[in-house]
């Protein structure tokens, strides 16, 4: 197994992929195993089915998930990098705690488009035992992850929204305070955008042409009018409303290009402090950005006994 040193020091995957140890966690997968031109155990990443499987035996050996799936053509999350998301914004808290995570389910975390798959409230609990809100506007990927939750027992609150515009009106109560929101936003603009995109990435693999989208994905994960720097813009504008109820909003940002017109987003919002964390998985990098409202001086007031 190669060591993926890039990967979040507390990341469970650097040291790459166990397959004895999940093959002996979750016999079934080892049907999907092949062995790469060196020899070694691997699975073929581009069979959604195979990927899939090592994603339910990844939450069950390193996240205590007994029971994970998801329906056909909804996106397929990489587990090492969403991970890395709930690691790094672990110490953005930390920052503002003595440089200690606060855990517990006193801390409350907000997913925006938790999805069908669940998987940051299913990491981030096991991890620090945070409380997490999940909310999707897809009633199919609602139904999907409370049935995770009931078959594996978990205390997660789910919500729909409603309006399709709306990112934190409707979710966030009146007297509701959250420690962290966390986006994986849609990255194209059209779903003509979003078919060529992933035309592109299946001819770079030498798949030829296929009509499938990357891993999965309904309309809602992958695309909204104006892509990726329009719906985080509208949260940014949204989260001006609800600027005392969260420490730190946060979201992927996918497009590096996109990161300068957010920049002035949010100084025009007025924010108090904006950082944006790059991370690296393997060959790719990519990035979240994390603002706050609340001077730095008040920060530890929303952290202070939240956790142990």
């Amino acid at each position: 197994m190669a060591t993926k040193t890039m990967l979040h020091p507390r990341n469970q995957h650097r040291e790459g992929y166990d397959f004895e140890r999940l093959v002996a966690d979750t016999p079934e997968l080892e049907a999907s195993t092949i062995s790469n031109p060196v020899g070694q155990t691997t699975i073929d990443f581009q069979d959604v089915g195979a990927v899939r499987m090592l994603n339910r035996a990844l939450l069950k050996t390193y996240y205590n998930i007994d029971f994970w799936d998801i329906p056909a053509n909804y996106l397929c999350p990489p587990i090492p990098g969403r991970a890395d998301y709930i690691h790094y914004l672990a110490d953005l808290l930390a920052s503002s705690n003595d440089q200690e995570i606060p855990r517990g389910p006193n801390i409350k975390a907000l997913d925006i488009g938790t999805g069908a798959s669940l998987v940051y409230p299913l990491i981030g609990q096991s991890e620090f035992g945070w409380h997490f809100t999940g909310v999707d506007i897809d009633p199919a990927a609602i139904k999907s992850a409370q049935q995770i939750c009931q078959f594996n027992k978990l205390s997660v609150n789910i919500r729909q929204q409603d309006i399709r515009e709306n990112i934190f009106r409707g979710v966030i109560g009146p007297h509701e305070v959250f420690h962290l929101t966390l986006c994986n936003p849609p990255f194209h603009a059209s779903i003509e955008k979003a078919s060529k995109g992933t035309q592109r990435k299946w001819s770079n693999l030498g798949k030829g042409h296929s009509k499938k989208l990357n891993f999965g994905g309904q309309n809602a994960e992958l695309w909204c009018p104006g892509g990726e720097i329009k719906f985080i813009a509208s949260m940014v504008e949204q989260s001006m409303e609800f600027a005392k109820q969260c420490l730190w909003f946060s979201s992927l940002v996918s497009k590096k290009d996109n990161l300068q017109p957010l920049y002035r987003i949010l100084k025009k919002a007025k924010v108090a402090d904006y950082k944006v964390v790059e991370m690296a998985q393997g060959q790719k990098t990519s990035r979240f950005i994390a603002w706050t409202y609340i001077k730095k001086d008040q920060r530890s007031l929303y952290v202070k006994g939240a956790g142990k």
